[in-house]
């Protein structure tokens, strides 16, 4: 409610354009790279030892990272720089002076350009360490332990696997690999 009375309802949309163009990527980028190494980690075809299946979901974590970890920057630097567009003309309203000109906040493009300016290549990949070490053992728990439990609930049935399989399977790795990860990632919020 803070953020509709102080943004308006489109405040809650801020940023999520970025976020859009994060996430579609990210998924995308991390399923690809996880069944191409599943592919090549296979020996003629056959069944992948845990070790190969860890190893396919660590190159789909890391690969997910290199690629997300500017665009998430980008995220993270418009999302504060519209609160602080809204801190500011949350205290300016009623008080501007004749002439005065509402600055708006910086689009993506100024706030890329700016940042590369200051920092270089190297400041789009602010946090690689700590995203690194909360991404790639999710990837090396999740990817195996979803497989394998797939493999378990749809074993046995004639045809295909049934949805309620995939998705029970799904909710359970993610879980386990995201409670598993949360430490790292709580420590990493706090540095």
């Amino acid at each position: 409610m803070k953020t509709i009375r102080s943004d308006g309802y489109f405040g809650m949309y801020r940023g999520a354009t970025v976020n859009l163009t994060l996430v579609t990527p990210e998924k995308a980028i991390k399923l690809a790279a996880n069944d191409f190494l599943r592919q090549q980690l296979s020996k003629d075809g056959q069944k992948l030892t845990l070790p190969r299946e860890m190893l396919a979901g660590c190159g789909a974590g890391t690969c997910q990272v290199i690629v997300t970890t500017p665009m998430e920057m980008l995220k993270i630097q418009l999302q504060d720089a519209g609160r602080i567009e809204a801190q500011r003309s949350k205290v300016a309203r009623g008080q501007t002076a004749p002439g005065h000109r509402e600055v708006k906040p910086p689009t993506a493009f100024q706030l890329s350009r700016n940042l590369l300016r200051r920092e270089g290549v190297a400041g789009l990949y602010r946090g690689l360490g700590a995203t690194l070490l909360r991404d790639v053992p999710f990837s090396i728990i999740y990817f195996p332990l979803f497989a394998n439990m797939t493999r378990l609930g749809g074993s046995g049935a004639e045809g295909p696997v049934p949805f309620y399989v995939f998705f029970i399977s799904g909710c359970v790795a993610g879980s386990t690999a995201a409670v598993v990860v949360n430490p790292v990632d709580a420590l990493s919020l706090r540095t």
